[in-house]
């Protein structure tokens, strides 16, 4: 795939849209993380702190870049509706960390999440048809959000 000037630009584009909800996401998680959080009841398959941060700068990287991949088919009339989806998706995912973290509400979090992996699968659906490795690279997002539910899900319940 030839990666011409604009369309670099346009690659650094979904980059930076996806790191600013990361960003806003972590914001809303830096306090709660480190006092509300490690007081929650846990289920005993809830990954080690360690673990997020690796897996979700992988999961920002592959989404931007299937949003890009897709973005290159805007041939195709299905891409625009595609990508408002994935933006639609990016401020879900930061709203997210605002409910769950900020507000320290898991209930409100559990509801909101279950709305982003519907967006998800729309997206995963949509990116399947107009780029084969968009739909691929989108994958491990949306079986993230899939664990992260059910983690999300698990803790409310252990804390009600």
């Amino acid at each position: 795939m030839n990666i011409n000037k604009k369309s670099g630009l346009v690659l650094v584009g979904f980059i930076m849209a996806s790191f600013l909800a990361a960003a806003i996401g972590g914001y809303a998680t830096a306090e709660s993380v480190r006092t509300w959080y490690p007081l929650l009841n846990k289920p005993v398959w809830n990954p080690p702190s360690w673990v997020f941060g690796p897996a979700w700068t992988l999961l920002y990287t592959l989404m931007s870049i299937a949003a890009w991949r897709v973005w290159r088919r805007r041939d195709k009339v299905e891409t625009g509706k595609a990508l408002r989806f994935f933006f639609t998706q990016l401020v879900l995912n930061a709203f997210w960390s605002v409910l769950f973290f900020g507000l320290q509400k898991p209930q409100w979090a559990l509801v909101e999440i279950i709305a982003l992996w519907s967006v998800l699968a729309v997206i995963q659906r949509a990116f399947w048809r107009i780029d084969r490795i968009a739909g691929i690279l989108w994958i491990p997002y949306l079986a993230w959000v899939s664990f992260a539910t059910a983690l999300n899900a698990a803790i409310w319940w252990l804390n009600r």
